[in-house]
């Protein structure tokens, strides 16, 4: 009864978001599973209903973040353009969105560099790419674009968002706050890239 009532209050959701941000101020070395349970109020043996150990926590948070980002990444897909983007430039801009305002998850995905975890993100970043990559050679082909037969575009692109964010993400400016900047950026990008390639 007393587990049960346990499974319930403090539920994986609860334990992965406190654990997230723990894993960005602390990094993973810096904590356990007893100071997630101390964070939240909770002995660390509860958590063990949920999690065998502390790498299975991270890998949950990792697998759950880049799974909402493949998402938003396949909703650019479904929705009528936008005027003055291209679906290639929507996708990038939701790339940013998403990296701006969930920057503990970004950080998490991309930024950590902790050689015991190392391995856990670059499995799933490599599925994140490749999805990118899928849907903007889709997006070019229905464009009839000149850059849908080279490969290296994809990669430009994704490298180019990424130093974006990692630039705005310190000062935890929300994507709002540089929507105008963000779709400078993007726009820049995307002819940059153009007459690199073309």
């Amino acid at each position: 009864m007393a587990r049960r009532a346990v499974e319930q209050e403090l539920s994986r959701e609860r334990i992965m978001d406190a654990a997230r941000h723990l894993f960005i101020t602390k990094g993973y070395r810096g904590i356990s599973m007893r100071s997630i349970g101390q964070h939240l109020g909770y002995s660390h043996g509860s958590l063990y209903y949920h999690f065998k150990e502390k790498a299975e926590l991270f890998y949950a948070i990792v697998v759950q973040d880049f799974n909402h980002l493949t998402l938003l990444c396949e909703q650019v897909t479904k929705h009528p353009v936008v005027d003055g983007l291209t679906k290639t430039e929507e996708l990038m801009l939701e790339f940013i969105k998403f990296g701006l305002d969930h920057p503990h998850q970004y950080e998490i995905m991309f930024m950590l560099r902790d050689e015991e975890i190392l391995s856990y993100c670059r499995a799933e970043q490599s599925k994140c790419f490749d999805k990118f990559k899928t849907i903007v050679q889709r997006f070019l082909k229905e464009e009839q674009h000149p850059l849908q037969q080279n490969p290296s575009f994809p990669l430009s692109m994704f490298l180019g968002i990424h130093g974006f964010i990692s630039f705005y993400i310190q000062d935890r400016l929300t994507f709002d706050e540089i929507m105008p900047a963000a779709v400078g950026h993007v726009k820049m990008l995307s002819q940059s890239i153009y007459r690199l390639t073309s």
